[in-house]
């Protein structure tokens, strides 16, 4: 059979298709030299058309193999980070064990200096005693520094030398910035956790926290309390105080919160907590970027003799900026008794700078606690600028 006959089936070589009507209507038209060279023409685009298809097919493949190339290249890389940050932060984390008025305990803490000095969480290191710190395969008797129920935090000594994590900030993290926790969960040697930041919250189960808490995507178990909260610097940026419901998540106190508590206790050998003794509530409207009006000034207290009045727009306590009432929350619980504390307000059209000297807050011993990991969370009352009651919800 010629090519002419196959040309006229509408089957052409690699792949064109003609109308058989459209060739018939080509050999009437047009010599036999002519039919050829069209349909030579015609298989010469069909296969620049595939053959440019080809290729792009073949680009859009390398690129998907260079991205998940590039993406397990990435994985790679954060599990070898994290991997690095586990291993120097182990030599630092301790299992506590110590016992209370009902039971043995145990939990996770973390030395902070190079003289045995470290930090756990007051359901660890608050309310029990006899502890022992299981630290470099040896056991040490510790003894307790501080206990502080309002941040949840405590501080243990031992008499050896020790290795140091490095103190961060929490300032910097924001919603799924990762993080890395140390514990001791249940029997098990130090294990590290990997998560990331889930929320900052300043209440939870309808009551306030002394200061913003931070919410953490890690699932802790009993022994991890007191854990280090690590950045991925390795430095400490929170400290593991509470489980959520079904320990799928946790609340870590922000390290910053700790540090307040240890500069007072170098300071006067104790926890001392600032009150100026006012109350705070939902303005009608915004001034100076502030909705946190002073609804009642307490008498015979810092603020009452500093002349700050009801009505008064808050803005700034301290280096804290106020825009809502629940910003008195952090503002006040870094304020020291005895310290005195620059206090902005807006009266009218003016602004105004009070010089206010706190006293120890009345709650100071009986403040804020957050249950420890697999325990309902308890008593959170206390605020040392206490809030309104009619404080709406945190946006």
């Amino acid at each position: 059979m010629s090519r002419l006959s196959d040309f006229r089936n509408g089957v052409v070589r690699r792949g064109l298709r003609v109308p058989v009507s459209q060739v018939k209507n080509l050999r009437l038209i047009m010599p036999r030299k002519a039919a050829f060279a069209l349909i030579f023409c015609f298989s010469a685009s069909s296969l620049f058309a595939q053959e440019q298809s080809a290729k792009k097919g073949g680009d859009r493949v390398k690129e998907t193999f260079e991205r998940v190339m590039a993406q397990a290249e990435s994985a790679t890389a954060v599990s070898h980070q994290v991997k690095d940050i586990f291993e120097r932060a182990a030599k630092a984390v301790v299992k506590i064990h110590g016992v209370d008025e009902h039971s043995p305990i145990c939990g996770t803490g973390f030395f902070i200096d190079p003289t045995g000095t470290l930090y756990t969480a007051y359901t660890v290191g608050g309310e029990a005693g006899n502890f022992t710190i299981e630290f470099g395969g040896k056991k040490y008797p510790a003894r307790q520094l501080l206990a502080d129920i309002r941040s949840g935090t405590a501080m243990l000594k031992i008499d050896a030398p020790t290795p140091a994590l490095p103190i961060g900030k929490s300032e910097g993290l924001e919603v799924a910035t990762p993080v890395l926790a140390v514990g001791y969960p249940l029997d098990l040697p130090e294990t590290p956790n990997f998560g990331m930041i889930a929320g900052f919250d300043r209440k939870y189960l309808g009551r306030y926290f002394s200061t913003t808490h931070l919410r953490v995507n890690l699932p802790t178990q009993r022994g991890e309390a007191g854990a280090p909260l690590l950045n991925m610097k390795g430095e400490v940026v929170g400290i593991v105080v509470s489980s959520l419901e079904n320990n799928s998540a946790c609340y870590a106190v922000p390290i910053e919160a700790a540090e307040k508590i240890r500069g007072d206790f170098m300071r006067f050998g104790e926890a001392r907590h600032g009150w100026i003794g006012i109350n705070v509530t939902m303005a009608r409207q915004p001034v100076e970027g502030s909705v946190a009006e002073m609804k009642q000034i307490m008498e015979d207290t810092p603020a009452a003799r500093s002349g700050i009045k009801s009505g008064d727009i808050l803005l700034q306590v301290g280096r804290k900026r106020v825009t809502q009432p629940e910003d008195v929350l952090d503002a006040s619980f870094f304020i020291t008794a005895g310290d005195t504390v620059p206090i902005t307000v807006m009266r009218g059209n003016q602004k105004l700078i009070f010089s206010v000297q706190a006293t120890l807050h009345p709650a100071s011993r009986s403040g804020v606690l957050l249950a420890s990991p697999g325990t309902p969370a308890i008593n959170q009352q206390g605020i040392p600028l206490s809030l309104g009651s009619d404080v709406p919800p945190t946006p």
